[in-house]
């Protein structure tokens, strides 16, 4: 298949992207229109649904924490959702500190997202098993997302890319595409400069890096982490790249 728009021009939604073409394991490219990542689907238009139906979409995995689900709840017609809550700690993290009278700067902003990036991969890590074996049970088309489809979304879709044999540096530059698609909601009233936020509704390499450092550093690296953490075996791998990968 031709390579087609990795971005999709939805009206509710500005990160939803597809994760095809990417080259894997053997030069393969993974199958377009079968994965896909996204912030959250709560203001989906009927026209945005249309097009998810006419793409196949039929599993949502929903990285949201408890209160984000229920502020932002969708049901989306013949689309199974798989709750995998992962609890938005950042933004808490921000607000103490300024609570506390902590002038919160952009290299604490920074330090801040590198912290949840670590969470990620060992407090956090038997959610993204969750999302591995969703893709193993089926290869149904499906999107993961979390409320901006950055961090949490970001970091999943990093490891299922790398699992799949995808290079590190193809990786990060599909991380770093939120910086182009992503629109932050409007009208947020913040106590912090307009630098900090500027942080905390973008992604940098530092916050990717800061993960997989930790993989590499206490697991000894992707795979070994893929195995001994989130179960995904050699086997497993073979069957994602049976599933998510073209034929050579």
């Amino acid at each position: 298949m031709q390579d087609l728009p990795r971005a999709l021009p939805l009206q509710g939604a500005s990160n939803f992207r597809d994760l095809g073409g990417y080259r894997g394991h053997g030069g393969r490219a993974l199958r377009w229109r079968r994965v896909f990542r996204s912030d959250h689907l709560a203001a989906l238009t009927p026209q945005d649904l249309d097009q998810l139906q006419a793409l196949g979409v039929a599993r949502a995995v929903d990285f949201r924490g408890e209160a984000e689900r229920a502020a932002q709840a969708y049901a989306l017609p013949g689309v199974a959702c798989h709750p995998l809550t992962i609890e938005p700690t950042v933004v808490q993290r921000a607000q103490e500190l300024l609570r506390a009278g902590h002038p919160l700067s952009a290299q604490d902003a920074v330090g801040l997202m590198q912290e949840t990036y670590l969470a990620f991969v060992d407090a956090n890590a038997p959610r993204f098993a969750g999302l591995f074996r969703l893709l193993l049970e089926s290869d149904a088309p499906l999107v993961f997302h979390c409320t901006a489809g950055k961090d949490r979304t970001g970091f999943a879709a990093a490891l299922l890319l790398l699992a799949l044999g995808v290079p590190r540096e193809v990786v990060m530059q599909d991380y770093l595409l939120t910086n182009t698609y992503y629109r932050p909601p409007t009208g947020l009233a913040s106590a912090a400069p307009r630098e900090v936020l500027q942080v905390l509704w973008g992604v940098q390499e530092d916050f990717l890096d800061a993960a997989l450092h930790r993989v590499d550093a206490q697991y000894g690296g992707i795979t070994t982490y893929l195995e001994d953490v989130l179960g995904v075996d050699a086997a497993a791998r073979a069957e994602l790249a049976a599933r998510y990968l073209q034929a050579a």
